[in-house]
């Protein structure tokens, strides 16, 4: 038998795994709950700072320096995640996950996500220091760079953590220790 037969037969096996019961999806599924959680944090930041940028109006209730404050701490909030994802998660998930290995897209939409909310960062240090004043346009174009590649990896990551995909590679006995 050939190796291209052995993946192949693999393949097939794969798309014919049992029925999940509820508790094992539960098991299989935590770690995309929690990741969506942390996700739906950033989707909420996120729209509250864009919606300020559409109607040119600052939240009521933020001042200038709490607005600049917030987009701030999304912009820190994102850098940690990503930075815990980079050294903790992302390494064990590899060892069986192809998704989750530097050359691959995951990693890649860090890269391109950084490259905007690097600058985005920049604009609002600038803005909180004098150097410049917040101009709500100028924001939005800045989250413009790199909002469709963020909430495109907010998704993907959640559904590479997924049950039906998670069982592919781990099993019950590993997802107790999978504890990030």
């Amino acid at each position: 038998m050939s190796p291209g037969a052995d993946a192949g037969e693999k393949t097939e096996q794969q798309q014919q795994l049992p029925k999940l019961t509820a508790s094992e999806f539960r098991q299989y599924n935590r770690l995309a709950e929690h990741m969506d959680q942390f996700h739906n944090g950033f989707r909420l930041s996120w729209n509250e700072i864009y919606m300020a940028c559409t109607t040119n109006q600052r939240p009521r209730s933020m001042s200038l320096r709490d607005f600049i404050a917030f987009a701030l701490r999304f912009s820190e909030h994102l850098e940690m995640h990503h930075s815990i994802e980079e050294s903790y998660v992302f390494p064990k998930l590899a060892r069986k996950m192809p998704a989750f290995r530097k050359q691959d897209e995951l990693l890649a939409q860090h890269r391109k996500i950084h490259e905007g909310l690097d600058k985005y960062a920049a604009y609002l240090k600038e803005c909180k220091n004098g150097e410049r004043e917040l101009v709500l346009r100028e924001l939005k174009e800045l989250m413009e760079t790199f909002g469709e590649v963020l909430w495109k990896h907010l998704e993907d990551e959640v559904v590479e953590l997924g049950a039906e995909n998670m069982r592919k590679y781990w099993t019950l006995a590993d997802m107790k220790n999978l504890a990030f």
